[in-house]
């Protein structure tokens, strides 16, 4: 965030300055964790289900905290700046709108079932060949992470590529509100947080926020396949591109363990041969949707294949490594059961003679539809031929394979069991922690 006065900060949260000069100038940002503190920082203090910030406002002074915006008047600091909100995260969303309106930012805003970090950091990879662009870091896609997303934009940054998600209905149309994109990404839609929304209906209707955000020369990406494309075109007054049999696709893809190339063909840019760094249909699709914001936004076809094959991807995505013969694939992030079935159609993919191994933990949020969601993901394996793993007692619905109970017992049975040229995939939502189990039989080479 460019350096700006109190006072003005104050008023654009709505809030009242209790102590101290209105004139002091915030140029260390935002914080919400007086763990990663800046000198000349806005701390805010929020509280959660589980803990209250306000108890650290004392930390918060000492490391260098310029002001604070609190709800109580619970052991203040003498000599800061405080500024007092009836809510400390509304303030900080207010906070995050105010700013995006100073900026002179073009904003493309990314959601979906499936792929959103993927997308995003494929997005970021492609659009940074021109521009200086600000993006997600990790997943901070939420009702708090996106508000500090847009804070941390630089004055210079002339991009913003921001990743927003959601549990329950009516989340998102908030963080469009602070965000206000040009250029909106739809990944998919699938059964994530179905226990939640109902059914996919509900999660589209939910997910089509970011269309209905834009305005009418605002531009919404989706893929070709996806079978609420219509229902999207209904919400939005921008423009719709559809990706994948529309005018950006990926023709003659061959997938190997380095990652997969195909040729990028572009409506207007020609062709050209493409590569990314992962494996996967579903990763080429991501690839897809990149490409088309970098069309969006007028990159050429070399800056965009370019910034494809440099594009590095967020931790737990697909990433592989070599372990003592065994290739391993780093799926941990997350799972769902389109995510698990699109990982296991790119495990049988990868060329090579040994046996291709799923090892997956729990999928979260499914709720009744868990019943179905489980054995259609063990079918898949089998059809595959893929043979299965399950680790914990939350993952006993997939009822197929292997199972153990703890992550201990998986990771000494891979270990021993382990054959050359085998590739075994690691997946399961974030709670099962299934990097537990890969660190554990797997270790990374030094």
């Amino acid at each position: 965030m460019k350096c700006a006065p109190v006072g003005a900060l104050c008023e654009a949260m709505d809030g009242s300055l209790v102590q101290g000069d209105a004139k002091v100038v915030i140029s260390g940002g935002v914080s919400t964790d007086t763990r990663s503190l800046s000198q000349g920082a806005l701390f805010f203090a929020l509280k959660g289900e589980n803990f209250d910030a306000h108890h650290f406002l004392a930390q918060a002074a000492a490391a260098g905290a310029a002001a604070l915006v609190v709800e109580s008047d619970l052991d203040l600091p003498p000599d800061l700046a405080v500024i007092k909100v009836d809510d400390s995260l509304r303030a900080l969303q207010d906070l995050a709108k105010w700013y995006r309106h100073q900026l002179d930012l073009k904003v493309v805003l990314i959601t979906g079932s499936n792929g959103k970090t993927s997308t995003k950091d494929l997005t970021h990879g492609v659009l940074s060949q021109r521009f200086k662009v600000n993006a997600t870091r990790g997943n901070l896609n939420n009702h708090i992470g996106l508000p500090l997303t847009v804070l941390a934009t630089a004055e210079d940054d002339e991009v913003g590529v921001f990743e927003v998600g959601m549990n329950h209905a009516g989340e998102l149309a908030p963080l469009c509100d602070i965000a206000k994109p040009e250029v909106s990404i739809i990944t998919n839609i699938g059964t994530a947080h179905i226990e939640h929304l109902g059914s996919r209906e509900a999660i589209a209707a939910e997910k089509g926020a970011v269309a209905r955000v834009l305005d009418d020369a605002g531009t919404l990406l989706v893929p070709s396949e996806c079978d609420f494309v219509e229902d999207f075109r209904s919400l939005t007054r921008g423009r719709v591109m559809t990706v994948g049999e529309g005018p950006v696709r990926a023709e003659n893809l061959v997938s190997g363990s380095a990652g997969s190339s195909f040729d990028l063909v572009i409506d207007g840019l020609g062709r050209a041969p493409a590569a990314i760094r992962v494996v996967g249909r579903h990763m080429v699709d991501n690839a897809l949707l990149a490409a088309g914001a970098g069309l969006v936004l007028g990159l050429e076809m070399d800056e965009i294949v370019r910034g494809l094959g440099e594009a590095n991807l967020t931790s737990g995505r697909l990433r592989q490594y070599q372990s003592e013969g065994t290739l391993v694939i780093d799926d941990t992030y997350n799972a769902n059961p389109e995510s698990v079935i699109a990982a296991l159609r790119t495990l049988a993919g990868i060329p090579g003679s040994g046996r291709r191994i799923a090892v997956l933990g729990m999928m979260a949020e499914l709720g009744d539809h868990a019943r179905e969601a489980y054995p259609a993901v063990a079918r898949a394996a089998q059809a595959l031929g893929v043979s299965l793993v399950s680790v914990g007692d939350d993952a006993a619905g997939y009822g197929a394979g292997l199972h153990f109970h703890t992550a201990g017992e998986a990771a000494v049975w891979l270990d021993q069991d382990r054959s050359p040229g085998d590739i075994v995939l690691f997946k399961g939502s974030r709670m099962a922690a299934m990097e537990r189990v890969m660190n554990q039989a797997f270790p990374e080479p030094v």
